[in-house]
């Protein structure tokens, strides 16, 4: 039952994701290309409401769907994540696909996608074998 809850949260989520563009191959290049708002106009309005939920959730501690305790640990800073963002961005300007919707772009029929969700979750397994040689 607990699967069935994030399966319904998921699928609603890709939906959203699908009818405000954020899934759009040609609104990721005309971003990339600096062509247009749109997608910065999306970025805008979603760190604020990132910024909105995670301070809600530690506010009210706040659960998950099935009841579990939600812990947002303090982070500090490390070049791997500028090193990471950068590798990512260049994925995602090359693929046009960040990896959030590319579920939602093959639940939409755009089936050329599983290329690069399988690149994504081949890159995932690279990455798992280079972990303990990365600097962390």
């Amino acid at each position: 039952m607990k699967n069935l809850k994030y399966l319904l949260l998921g699928t609603l989520f890709g939906i959203i994701l699908c009818k405000v563009q954020a899934v759009s191959w040609w609104r990721m290049q005309e971003m990339f290309r600096f062509d247009g708002f749109y997608m910065y106009g999306l970025f805008v309005t979603a760190i604020p409401t990132g910024i909105l939920s995670v301070w809600l959730i530690k506010k009210f501690n706040i659960k998950t769907v099935s009841g579990e305790p939600i812990i947002i640990r303090k982070k500090k800073f490390n070049w791997g994540y500028v090193i990471g963002g950068l590798l990512f961005g260049i994925g995602w300007a090359f693929s046009g696909a960040c990896p959030g919707p590319l579920l939602a772009l093959i639940g939409a029929g755009k089936f050329v996608v599983i290329v690069v969700f399988i690149s994504a979750l081949f890159g995932t397994l690279v990455y798992s074998w280079l972990r303990p040689r990365l600097p962390h």
